[in-house]
């Protein structure tokens, strides 16, 4: 009797350049950092996950760290800038964490350009891309206050679970 060989489980391609209809999801790099500043230079962006407008130069530093991929095996990072189109400008980012059978998901948009629909698209565009790749299950981590954020989820096909961290709701997708 033969054995079939193992088929490794597909993975997205993390580095893939993306696209939506108005959107073009370069993988962020450290050359977006100055222009990632100025589209995220607004406090009220922190309102439900704290901190502060990130500089130039912390953006930079951190690019340069998330391009270098985890330290841990069992995990990768994807991260994209969202360009408009039409005018080039750089409004915000999407982000995948690859574990073993999820990949969390996060968005988020600079203040000017909120309200028009980007997040959802760029994040429908991650979602698509990922799943094409082999992802099955995806997470996202949503303050319950956060409606913008959980009008996204939904749409996607996420869902709200009683499980929480950080006071942070758990929404969940299997697909």
């Amino acid at each position: 009797m033969t054995s079939m060989p193992s088929v490794p489980p597909m993975r997205p391609d993390l580095t893939a350049t993306l696209h939506s209809a108005r959107l073009d999801l370069p993988p962020i790099g450290p050359e977006h950092a100055d222009a990632m500043a100025a589209a995220l230079d607004d406090p009220a962006l922190h309102a439900f996950t704290g901190g502060a407008p990130a500089t130039a130069d912390e953006l930079r530093a951190r690019y340069a760290r998330l391009a270098s991929g985890s330290p841990d095996p069992a995990e990768a990072w994807g991260n994209w800038a969202l360009r408009l189109r039409g005018s080039g400008e750089l409004v915000g980012y999407v982000q995948a964490t690859l574990r073993p059978g999820a990949a969390e998901l996060a968005w988020v948009v600079g203040t000017a350009w909120q309200g028009r629909g980007l997040a959802t698209e760029a994040a429908r565009t991650l979602l698509a891309h990922l799943t094409a790749g082999g992802v099955t299950t995806a997470v996202a981590h949503i303050h319950p206050d956060h409606h913008a954020s959980a009008a996204v989820a939904r749409t996607l096909g996420l869902h709200p679970t009683p499980h929480t961290v950080d006071g942070e709701t758990r929404w969940q997708a299997t697909f």
